[in-house]
Order: structure tokens, then C-alpha cells, then sequence
């Protein structure tokens, strides 16, 4: 079948049999097919030779069907039985040597070599088994042969052991016991009216009817010409179904006949008299059928969603249809009801599928219930339905539509802050997530300025905001586009055009700007306060078109104001650093002139090239504790109106530099 192991838990496949028993499933590891109950071929076929079960395997996800047959062997497991164990016969002794005397026979269910295979006669010397083959080569005790005449006299009884045995190894066995009565003598038998009969009845036959009546006549007078009948042979289900009067001979239906459980059934019939001589007759009932049985419409595998894209061709059911009539009747013909996008396809067998026809689209028919109908052949027919319930799942196959191709609206300048303006629909044919819109603003500028800052649209309700209070002297029109856009995955989207136009008021009066108004200054106007002398005032001039606005306009002129203020000041304070220092200055100069004067050009002369001082200057430069570092100290000056040589040092010694003083 082409199905792997690991394939088994994936495709949901499982055994599904017709009859009333599960006698197989599928085991969930190996994939084997077991046994789920005990199988009894004797049971389940008893009429036929080769006993065949028949179930399918339905692998739901790949919507395909497999036939198994599986054939049942048999074993010996039944031994051979007779339908009574203790009989008795009655003969009366001057029947000729050679006389033949019915058995009851055997009965075995096994089939084959494990079937009854021979009979043994045990118990008497006067008596002999007349064995007659089968066409299976079985053998059947057809008559009790009189092998010696009998004497009332000598034995009034005797006890006979009749063995059936069949083929099985080891053999298996079944006995009875027949009591044989010797009479008095009785010289003629009972004979039927004719030797076969021959019945047809409709299977609808009422319970309790008369089928046949058989008669049988004995030329005797007395207790010998009483006749009885009964059933000698007859098959099991047969004793259960009919009924023989054994005074009358009338044979009476027990229970309902059914043409589909057995349609032909074979009796045979004794007359036997009060002095044990027979006859025998064969009964052939014949069951016709008739419709009874309306087709069974099974629904193995079915699909509760379907998607709107799915392919024609897309199996969307398994069914199964059976009518257990025959011929005619049992022919079924299956059709779909109404004008829905689905057709029948035969399958397997008895299986057909429901396939899609065409495309289908939600947004016309969102659920189906399809009517599978199954009439048979008989007249009038027989029908039965079943309804298959089949939603379609939306797929996102339509955008947004506006209700308008365009919008417009007229707004009042000065409108209050979030006021609305309009409101903007868009509908989805698609259902849930995909009909859900969403609404935003396509990107764009006014003067500068996004778009978004001027206006906003309610995602979910399509409501659209002034975000502004609109001044017709800055903004005379607003077009913008708004999207809608479903919750699809891809989403689909759609735009419409909304165009704005602002409706002047006569909101501005004249204003003078020069001379400036008195303190306090009037809404609107900004003063520099410490600016006076720049002679500048900052108005609002919003009426005419192309200025700027006031607001924008009154920070720009601050901000200019205040950057000449800064610097104004930082000039100022750099000309009083330069000035503070400059007479610092002037002040260490003042302090250091006296003790520090000129020297007149005569008090210098020149040593050796070098021009030196006429008079000894000494002074002695230090830092006081609290000075500065500009400021010096000079002590008094030690010279005198002479220049004193010091002594000329010796060769080997470097000269003194000049300004040296000497050691005192």
C-alpha cells in the first residue's frame, strides 16, 4: 500500500468493517494487522467452503481506501456431534433381512480434512451400516441395513453405537446411541404425496405463515396407517427459522425471513408410521428478495472548513454506500442536491468522493450543506441522505472600499483644538481579522510642517481631528490623503482624497506699530526691558499674507536683543579689567621713585671696555610677607662719592665682576 510506519500516526489511518463485530485492527508500533476479537469460521461460515473476511483501511489524510481480504483457515476444533445423542428405532420382526432404516447423521463444522470423514457401527451382528459417499469424499450413514432377521422371541431390544470420526489428527470422535424395539410385524410404509417440493416465498413473508403443507398416506389400518412427520435433516439456522406440524405436516415460519442472510434453504422431511416404517421427502424453499433495504450512507471522512483559494479537485468528503438488496434493488446511484460548487467522484468500490467543483468565494456563500443523496433501483426506490456541513474560511481577497470617492469639508478659522472636522468610512467584504480597518494619514508638509502636526485621523473609527486652531491668514486649504487598511496578512489598503478649505473670520483689527503704546504692553507684544536704546518693538503683523508669524518672529527678536545685551555687558566689563590694571600699575611705579632715581651719565666711566658707575649703588631687592608679585622691596643705598677699587686680585684668579660688593 505504499504507507511506511512512521506515516501511520500522521495520516489517521485506521480499519473500518461493515459488520457488527470489529474483528481486526491495526497495531499503532509495528503496523501489523491483528485480530481484535476471537474469529469463529464455523460461525461466520457456515455455508460457504472459503471463508473470506473484508474490511478497508482508510488513510483519512491522503482521503484514499484500501481493500483487505483476509482468509480464514480452519482448524479442528470441533468435534463431530450428532443432533441426538440417544435414539430408538422400532421395527417389527418380520421385516425382511435387508431392510433399511434411516440414521441421524452427524454434523460437523469444521471444514475439509477436519470435517466428518467416517462412520462405525458397533453393538450387534444383525444389524449393518449402509455408508454413502459425499461429493467432498466424506462419507454419510445414509441407513441401518437388517443383516439378520429378527426374533421378538430372542431380543425384544437391541443397543446400538454409531462413531463418527473426522480427519483431523488426532482424529476427533462423536457418538450415539440407538435403542432398536422389535414390534410386531407391520407390512406397509408410509409414502409421500411427491418425493420433492418446491416453495418460493417473498422474504416479506408475515411470521407464522403456512409455507407448504406435505402429506404422506399408509395403506395400513389402526396405529399402523398414523402417520407423524418430522425433520431429519436440516441445517441449524433452518430449524430455527422453520416449523413442521408433525401431526399435519403443515411447515410454519417462526421468524422473518431475510433474503440478504440466506436465500435458499433445503429440508427433508419423514412419515413415519406407529410401526416405525417411513418415507422421506426433500423440502426446497426459495426466499425471493424484495427492497427492503434502503441504501446505508456512511460518512468514513469529512472536512468541517475549507479554505475560499482551495483548487477545484480539493476532496472535502469520503463516503461509503451500501444497500443490501440484490440485483435491482441493491443498485444505488448517488447525487448531490441543489446547485452547489461540489460533484461526486466513485472512489473505491462502494466509496465515492465529494470534490469542489469551481472556486469558491466566501463573500457570496460563507456555508454550505451539502445533501448527499442515495436512491437504489427498486420500485418504488429506497433513499437516504446525509448532510455534510462545510464553512469556508475567508481568505484576504478584498480591499477596503470608501462609501465616497472623494471628501471635503469647510472649517471656520479659529477653531477650537480637536474639534471634528469629518468622518471617513471604508467597508471590507472579507470577514474577521481581514475585514478590520485600520485608518492613517499618508506623509506630507504644510509651510514646513508635518502634516500630522496640523491634523489626525481615529485609527479604528475613521474620525478626523484638528489638531489646531487654522488661521486663514496662514493656511487657506488642506488636501491630504487618507488610507484605509484591512488586518490582512498581506494587508490590502486603499486611499481617498480629503480636501480642507479654511473659512475666513474677520478676527484681526488695525494695530499701529510707531510710537510704541504705554506700559502695560498689550497682549501679543514682547518689550526689552533695558533695551530702550535700540528703539525696537515686536507687533504681531499676522494680516499680511507671506509674514511671518507673530510667535516665531517675537523669538527671533528677543533672542537678537538679548545677544547685544551680552556682548554690551562683556565690553563693558573687559574696559574696567584693563583700566584696574593700568592703574595698578601707575600706583607700584609711585611707590619704587624715590628710593630709585636717575643716575647722571657723568657718575659712569668706562673699565676695560665696559662702561661702569662713578658711585657704589647697593640696593637689596625681597618679597614682603603680604606683597604681591609686582610689588618690591628697596633698601637704602649704600654708596658713597667715591668708587672704591678693591685690590687687584692675583693672576691665577678671575676679576670680580662688576657690581660685586666687597666683603666688609
Amino acid at each position: 500500500m505504499g504507507l511506511q510506519l512512521p506515516e501511520f500516526s500522521d495520516r489517521g489511518v485506521h480499519i473500518v468493517e461493515r459488520g457488527r463485530t470489529q474483528y481486526f485492527a491495526l497495531h499503532g508500533k509495528t503496523g501489523h494487522l491483528v485480530t481484535a476479537e476471537r474469529i469463529d469460521r464455523e460461525q461466520l461460515c457456515r455455508l460457504v467452503q472459503k471463508c473470506v473476511l473484508r474490511c478497508e483501511l482508510i488513510a483519512e489524510g491522503e482521503m484514499q481506501v484500501y481493500g483487505i481480504e483476509v482468509e480464514i483457515t480452519d482448524i479442528n476444533d470441533n468435534a463431530p456431534s450428532f443432533r441426538e445423542a440417544e435414539s430408538e428405532l422400532r421395527t417389527s420382526e418380520t421385516t425382511p433381512v435387508g431392510s433399511r432404516f434411516p440414521l441421524t447423521e452427524a454434523h460437523d463444522p469444521d471444514k475439509g480434512r477436519n470435517s466428518l470423514q467416517s462412520y462405525e457401527l458397533s453393538g450387534d451382528e444383525h444389524f449393518s451400516l449402509a455408508v454413502q459417499s459425499g461429493p467432498g469424499g466424506d462419507q454419510r450413514p445414509e441407513l441401518l441395513v437388517l443383516a439378520k432377521a429378527l426374533d421378538r422371541e430372542e431380543a425384544a431390544f437391541h443397543e446400538l453405537v454409531l462413531r463418527a470420526s473426522d480427519g483431523g489428527d488426532p482424529a476427533l470422535t462423536g457418538t450415539a446411541r440407538i435403542r432398536v424395539t422389535v414390534l410386531d410385524a407391520n407390512d406397509n410404509a408410509p409414502v409421500f404425496s411427491q418425493p420433492e417440493y418446491m416453495v418460493r416465498v417473498p422474504e416479506d413473508v408475515p411470521v407464522g405463515s403456512v409455507l407448504v403443507t406435505v402429506m404422506a398416506t399408509d395403506a395400513d389400518d389402526g396405529l399402523y396407517g398414523h402417520v407423524k412427520y418430522s425433520m431429519k435433516k436440516a441445517t441449524e439456522m433452518a430449524s430455527d427459522i422453520f416449523h413442521l406440524d408433525s401431526e399435519t405436516g403443515a411447515i410454519k415460519l417462526l421468524r422473518r425471513l431475510d433474503f440478504e442472510e440466506g436465500s435458499s434453504y433445503e429440508l427433508e422431511l419423514q412419515a413415519q408410521d406407529s410401526g416405525g416404517l417411513f418415507d422421506s421427502a426433500k423440502v426446497a424453499i426459495t426466499v425471493t428478495d424484495v427492497n427492503d433495504n434502503a441504501p446505508e450512507l456512511t460518512v468514513s471522512s469529512k472536512l468541517n472548513e475549507i479554505s475560499e483559494d482551495a483548487q477545484p479537485g480539493t476532496v472535502v468528503a469520503l463516503l461509503h454506500v451500501q444497500d443490501r438488496d440484490s440485483g435491482a434493488n441493491g443498485e444505488v446511484h448517488c447525487s448531490l442536491n441543489g446547485d452547489v460548487p461540489f460533484h461526486l467522484e466513485k472512489s473505491y468500490e462502494d466509496y465515492y468522493r465529494v470534490v469542489t467543483a469551481r472556486e469558491l468565494d466566501r463573500e457570496q456563500v460563507s456555508e454550505y450543506n451539502v445533501t448527499v443523496r442515495a436512491a437504489d433501483g427498486g420500485s418504488p426506490p429506497l433513499q437516504s441522505s446525509a448532510v455534510l456541513s462545510l464553512r469556508v474560511l475567508d481568505v484576504n481577497d478584498n480591499a477596503p472600499v470608501f462609501a465616497q470617492e472623494r471628501y471635503s469639508a469647510r472649517v471656520a478659522e479659529n477653531n477650537a483644538a480637536g474639534a471634528l472636522v469629518l468622518t471617513v468610512l471604508a467597508t471590507d467584504a472579507d470577514w474577521g481579522q481581514n475585514a478590520r480597518v485600520r485608518y492613517r494619514l499618508s506623509e506630507g508638509r504644510v509651510r514646513g510642517a508635518p502634516l500630522s502636526s496640523y491634523v489626525s485621523v481615529q485609527a479604528e473609527t475613521g474620525a478626523l481631528y484638528a489638531l489646531r486652531s487654522f488661521d486663514y491668514e496662514e493656511v487657506r486649504e488642506l488636501g491630504l490623503w487618507v488610507r484605509a487598511e484591512d488586518g490582512g496578512a498581506p494587508a490590502l489598503s486603499s486611499n481617498v482624497s480629503v480636501r480642507l478649505l479654511i473659512v475666513d473670520e474677520n478676527d484681526n483689527a488695525p494695530q499701529v506699530l510707531y510710537p510704541p503704546p504705554p506700559p502695560p504692553a498689550r497682549a501679543g507684544s514682547v518689550s526689552v526691558s533695558g533695551a530702550a536704546w535700540s528703539g525696537v518693538e515686536l507687533a504681531p503683523r499676522s494680516s499680511e499674507p507671506g509674514a511671518l508669524p507673530a510667535g516665531g518672529l517675537t523669538r527671533w527678536l528677543v533672542l537678537a536683543v538679548a545677544a547685544v545685551s551680552c556682548l554690551f555687558l562683556a565690553f563693558l566689563l573687559l574696559l574696567l579689567a584693563l583700566r584696574l590694571r593700568r592703574w595698578r600699575r601707575e600706583q607700584l611705579l609711585a611707590a619704587s621713585s624715590g628710593a630709585l632715581r636717575g643716575v647722571p651719565v657723568s657718575h659712569f666711566v668706562g673699565i676695560d671696555g665696559v662702561r661702569a658707575f662713578l658711585q657704589s649703588y647697593s640696593h637689596d631687592v625681597s618679597l614682603t610677607a603680604d606683597s604681591r608679585k609686582s610689588q618690591l622691596r628697596f633698601s637704602g643705598a649704600s654708596c658713597c662719592d667715591t668708587l672704591p677699587v678693591p685690590a687687584r686680585p692675583p693672576p691665577d684668579e678671575p676679576a670680580p665682576l662688576l657690581g660685586e660688593e666687597e666683603a666688609v
